[in-house]
């Protein structure tokens, strides 16, 4: 499949001039939420002047019709801290980001996506494992922050990359981990074959400098670059993808962008005072607080954009675009510059903010175009779906928390009727439908999604039983759960 459309050309650059119920979301709900964002889901035209026009979606619909696909190649592409309507294609008004609006329109577009948690590392966990962070003591810090011989998913846990890697995958991860420091921890020991990138939550776009000294790694050998982290990353990306391949792949590629530092293409005397300063021993030096701007941020995502442009048209030109499924998704929401209207939160809560993200999958191979869905999706459900296209079982003692979406997208299924879950050691939410479950430093708060995304309408008082019935399966769940350590 080509990766031009209207108004790209043919070498994959872009003109700027371009443009179900069963999961429990009423389209006329939907509606009501969608058209806060400038028409996006109903693929009107944004404002002109701003972001890049879409063209109409469809809604999604299977066609079972197709011949089964051959076992795929999978690309899993996490931005990082990158917010819900930050891509031009969920309603940016100021960042273009052309190459993965034309990503959404050679697959499906969901519109109800969610991260695991509201941090990196659970969210991460979650991918990895397909299952909830809490089953795992490593899941439960928010996020991950230093070495500790305890806290990292075991190398003896399956993961999406050692399964697949025992069905004969080649498996490559390039960029930031955020699963648990050497020496007890890394891509290497959980089923990765290829690793570069940085162990933990940040590092300075051109020092990668972190909190804990340089952070970048070959395999488990330490590296050197001092070029921009996000155009290094397509790099390596695509050249693993143009190599020769025996067989199916799996590469996860991990940009930290747009995490702080916040650090654009060019910025170097930017990130030589950070670097400065982290090497001064300053530990708040990556957080950036005194920086940024909005233009910086929108560099940053542009520049994501088209990182990700490139490794797409390596697909493209080694003609494996057809049997590879790309995934693109954020960790969690966005953080200080983030665009996430019409959501209110950010990072680090759960309002839907902080958890709703991106969500972008393209199998041409197996699912048409121009797609749009409502159908609510969350990290680990993408995990077992993954698993399920390649024909892989998950390990049978560590049964998946995910749902498979390969019936819903493959044969028009039903798509899983479940609760969707969250928790940070401060706050609890739960999902039902169009029903939110919330509970906040501020006290327990109930809201419909469909009629308000913005969660400012609290129900909790007209609909008491269905508030009782929500916390109390949150509960359930949680108890199965590992507790948090007592600080």
């Amino acid at each position: 499949m080509s990766e031009t459309g209207d108004g790209e050309t043919g070498d994959g650059e872009t003109n700027h001039g371009e443009t179900d119920h069963g999961g429990g979301v009423s389209r006329r709900g939907f509606a009501a939420a969608g058209a806060v964002v400038a028409g996006v889901a109903a693929g009107a035209a944004l404002p002109s002047g701003t972001a890049t026009a879409r063209t109409a979606e469809r809604e999604f619909r299977a066609d079972p019709g197709r011949a089964r696909p051959a076992r795929p190649n999978i690309l899993v592409i996490i931005g990082d801290d990158l917010g819900w309507a930050d891509l031009s294609s969920y309603g940016s008004p100021h960042i273009r980001t052309p190459n993965l609006d034309r990503l959404a329109r050679g697959g499906v577009r969901f519109t109800q996506g969610y991260s695991a948690a509201a941090v990196c590392s659970p969210t991460r966990f979650a991918l990895y494992t397909g299952r909830y962070p809490g089953r795992l003591r490593g899941g439960l810090e928010e996020p991950i922050a230093r070495p500790d011989k305890l806290i990292g998913i075991p190398p003896e846990h399956p993961t999406l990359a050692s399964l697949l890697k025992g069905a004969g995958y080649a498996t490559a991860m390039f960029g930031k981990w955020h699963c648990g420091f050497l020496p007890w921890y890394s891509p290497i020991k959980s089923g990765w074959d290829v690793f570069f990138g940085n162990l933990s939550g940040a590092v300075d776009y051109y020092s990668k400098i972190s909190g804990t000294g340089v952070d970048l790694y070959e395999g488990e050998v330490p590296a050197e670059s001092l070029d921009y982290y996000t155009d290094t990353l397509a790099d390596r990306a695509s050249a693993y993808i143009r190599s020769d391949h025996d067989g199916p792949w799996l590469l996860n590629l991990n940009f930290t962008a747009a995490h702080w530092p916040w650090e654009a293409p060019g910025d170097r005397e930017v990130s030589e005072r950070i670097t400065a300063r982290a090497r001064a021993g300053d530990s708040r030096a990556l957080w950036h607080d005194d920086g940024g701007s909005l233009d910086t941020y929108r560099k940053m995502v542009e520049s994501l954009d088209g990182a990700v442009g490139r490794v797409l048209r390596a697909l493209r030109a080694t003609r494996q675009d057809r049997d590879t499924i790309v995934l693109f998704s954020s960790d969690n929401g966005g953080e200080r510059w983030s665009y996430q209207w019409p959501l209110s939160g950010g990072k680090g809560g759960l309002n839907e903010g902080g958890i709703r993200v991106p969500n972008i999958l393209r199998w041409p191979a197996a699912i048409r175009p121009g797609q749009v869905s409502h159908v609510p999706v969350i990290t680990h459900d993408w995990t077992a779906t993954l698993l399920d296209a390649a024909g892989v079982r998950p390990g049978s003692h560590h049964p998946l928390d995910g749902h498979s979406l390969v019936p819903y997208l493959r044969k028009g299924a039903r798509p899983p009727s479940r609760d969707l879950f969250w928790r940070t050691k401060q706050e609890r939410a739960l999902r039902r439908g169009d029903w939110k479950y919330l509970r906040t430093a501020a006290g327990e708060t109930l809201h419909n999604l469909a009629a308000d995304p913005r969660e400012q309408a609290d129900l909790a008082r007209r609909h008491p039983a269905l508030l009782a019935d929500l916390r109390a399966s949150w509960e359930k769940v949680d108890a199965d759960l590992l507790s948090y350590p007592s600080a």
